[in-house]
């Protein structure tokens, strides 16, 4: 939930629709798209003049792909709809190009439960399917040159058992030498087929290849594609691999090619981070690879096969879904909302650790289906238990408030809603839910309807005794003024100012809440205005107000608007500390800011309502002494002075008095 207090829902709706999340809302059975945020014009290929045209009007292109029917569906059925690795034909800059993307079509229902809008969010996949695509490429390829190695390790060994049956027949009959001479040129021959052969897989294979000779692993076979991972060209064929690349020697390749060098085993590494120099610039590649030693007739390596894949884009995007992932888990947790899994036949819940504290619960503790409907009051679980039964049946979405009660004993309230998931079967098994905790909002309700009581109560005494006075003036039109017409103008007049000041701060109150308070700075002199504030207390001769500070300090700001700040510290200093007659107002310059005071020596506030003391509707009972008002004095002087960028609090101590400030930047 949004606080009011810190940001207009106005304000976060423009700063939701500057999100790199491509959002749209439509309304209507013709689908006219209301909103489109930046992210979405761009995916259309579109500008701000497709808002207010329907769907089919803006985005012709789409005339005969399925979604302007889907968005029909949901508009009818209220049923949110899904799709993940969607293809989709747009028109960009004049040219049609087939994209993919996961998205959601939610209908946004209004408080009658009637569909009012459609909530269209999208996320382009295009990058991901063509990753995809490529690793499966790859895969086929990479099998391929598997069994291609295989056939040719075979033809190898064959040769070298050949060769060994061969020098064996040299030794024990030179008789033979000439038929020996015959087959050893045969086998030369069959052997240099082979390495042509050899040389020419691994230069035309689809895979980065590459094969080090020696326990220098000089390069002796690369084709074009390691070369390009490499960023290298030809020239470094015959060249020890640390001189054609010295950019390794600072990392881990060169021991783990010896190590395989020693040991004749295998290395498979996988998206192994590397840095390699390209064009002279240094850069980071993340490659899968596998260094396969190629062995002699004794078992010795004589060579080492390196067959590569560069991985770099695939863990990009990766990494890229996880920072959205982890965006959407921030914004869940900035919003407060708690998401969670239930195995319905389990009762065991996946919750995130925002779900388990809307109940009361720490993230390491274990949260279950029953411990939801413990903590719900009991007077709501079968209702609740049937919205739940409801969904399952119908494949719908349900939603609904409830108060729960934490372990302390706090009641809080839940807003709720989930839907289920279904087996293979088309059997719900699951059920995803969303809370969140709404507490605050109903306090703020209360708070509202404790208001409206009270508004109502407050102008209707003074209009009562107004009304009253007015009548026995009428009463006494034909006799001589008196005292009591003079007591009666008196308590009408008093009664009128009363009504004004009510008025006032509701029509601040208005304002602020439209945020049409305007603000007329101008440069003044403060210690001229605060002698004047207060006059009319000055007046009463009952009290003194003292200013102390710089005489000659000067703000830019609404000076009218300070006054009325101050003013009302003093009538509350006047209101509550009645018995202090003297007022204190204090003038500080601040490093960057200057301060005022009111400060009272009456009996002070109790600690624990003074953070609440400029929360709006607020009226707390002063010292067991209750005082009209509509809670809105204070703050409607918080609202000014953040209107301002500055500061505005209070400290007292009981039984010494209170002391109100705030501080406006230089």
């Amino acid at each position: 939930m949004n606080s009011p207090d810190l940001i207009l829902p106005e304000k976060l709706l423009g700063i939701l629709f500057k999100s790199p999340n491509a959002t749209a809302i439509y309304s209507g059975e013709e689908i006219t798209i209301l909103s489109a945020n930046e992210a979405m014009l761009n995916f259309w290929g579109k500008d701000r003049k497709v808002l207010g045209k329907t769907f089919i009007d803006a985005l012709p292109e789409l005339s005969g792909q399925p979604f302007f029917e889907i968005l029909q569906r949901v508009w009818h059925s209220g049923e949110t709809y899904l799709a993940k690795d969607y293809p989709a034909v747009l028109e960009i800059d004049g040219e049609f190009k087939n994209f993919y993307f996961d998205f959601e079509y939610k209908a946004i229902h209004d408080e009658n439960g009637k569909i009012a809008y459609i909530l269209h969010t999208a996320f382009e996949v295009s990058d991901r399917i063509a990753a995809k695509n490529l690793i499966y490429e790859k895969s086929k390829a990479e099998e391929q040159l598997t069994r291609d190695l295989g056939e040719l390790n075979e033809e190898y060994q064959i040769t070298n058992e050949e060769l060994l049956s061969i020098n064996s027949k040299l030794e024990n009959a030179n008789k033979e030498l000439v038929q020996f001479k015959n087959k050893l040129q045969h086998l030369n021959h069959t052997l240099t087929e082979s390495e042509d052969r050899f040389r020419s897989l691994v230069e035309h294979s689809p895979v980065a290849m590459a094969s080090l000779k020696g326990i220098d692993f000089e390069i002796d076979v690369v084709n074009d594609a390691i070369l390009e991972i490499w960023g290298k060209d030809r020239s470094v064929v015959g060249l020890p691999l640390v001189k054609a690349m010295p950019e390794i020697e600072e990392q881990n390749f060169l021991n783990i090619l010896r190590e395989v060098y020693a040991s004749g085993k295998p290395f498979y590494g996988k998206e192994h981070k590397t840095k390699l120099t390209i064009n002279g610039n240094s850069v980071e590649r993340y490659l899968n690879f596998v260094y396969k030693p190629i062995s002699n007739s004794d078992g010795t390596s004589n060579a080492i096969m390196i067959v590569a894949t560069d991985v770099t884009d695939q863990v990009n995007s990766r990494e890229t879904v996880t920072e959205i992932n982890t965006r959407l888990q921030i914004a869940m947790d900035a919003s407060s909302l708690g998401s969670t899994e239930v195995e319905l036949a389990t009762g065991i819940m996946q919750s995130s650790d925002v779900f388990k504290r809307n109940y009361g619960f720490s993230p390491e503790e274990e949260f279950k289906y029953s411990d939801l409907f413990e903590a719900m009051f009991p007077e709501h679980r079968e209702r609740v238990k049937g919205l739940v039964q409801e969904a399952m049946r119908t494949n719908g979405i349900y939603k609904t408030e409830y108060p729960i009660r934490w372990r302390d004993g706090s009641v809080h309230w839940i807003e709720a809603h989930g839907r289920p998931r279904y087996d293979e079967n088309g059997n719900p098994d699951r059920m995803v839910g969303m809370t969140a905790d709404i507490t605050e909002k109903k306090l703020f309700d209360q708070r509202k309807d404790d208001f409206l009581s009270i508004a109502s109560h407050e102008l209707k005494t003074p209009l009562t005794i107004l009304k009253a006075s007015i009548q026995l003036l009428g009463r006494l039109r034909n006799e001589h003024f008196t005292e009591t017409h003079i007591k009666l103008i008196d308590q009408s007049a008093k009664s009128v100012e009363t009504m004004v000041t009510l008025i006032d701060e509701l029509l601040n109150m208005s304002r602020m809440n439209e945020d049409q308070l305007q603000l007329e700075k101008t440069n003044f002199n403060l210690y001229d205005m605060l002698s004047k504030s207060g006059d009319h207390i000055r007046m009463e001769g009952k009290y003194d107000i003292i200013i102390k500070g710089d005489q000659n300090l000067s703000v830019y700001a609404d000076e009218n608007r300070i006054d009325q700040v101050v003013i009302n510290f003093i009538n509350n200093a006047v209101k509550y500390a009645s018995q202090s007659k003297e007022i204190h107002i204090k003038i500080e310059e601040l490093k960057d800011r200057i301060k005022i005071s009111v400060q009272d020596f009456g009996e002070g506030i109790d600690a624990k309502i003074q953070p609440h003391l400029f929360d709006r509707y607020y009226r707390a009972d002063h010292s067991g002494k209750s005082y009209s008002g509509l809670g809105l004095g204070l703050y409607i002087c918080s609202e000014i002075i953040k209107k301002h960028d500055g500061e505005i609090g209070v400290e007292s101590t009981l039984g010494e008095g209170s002391t109100f400030w705030f501080t406006l930047p230089v």
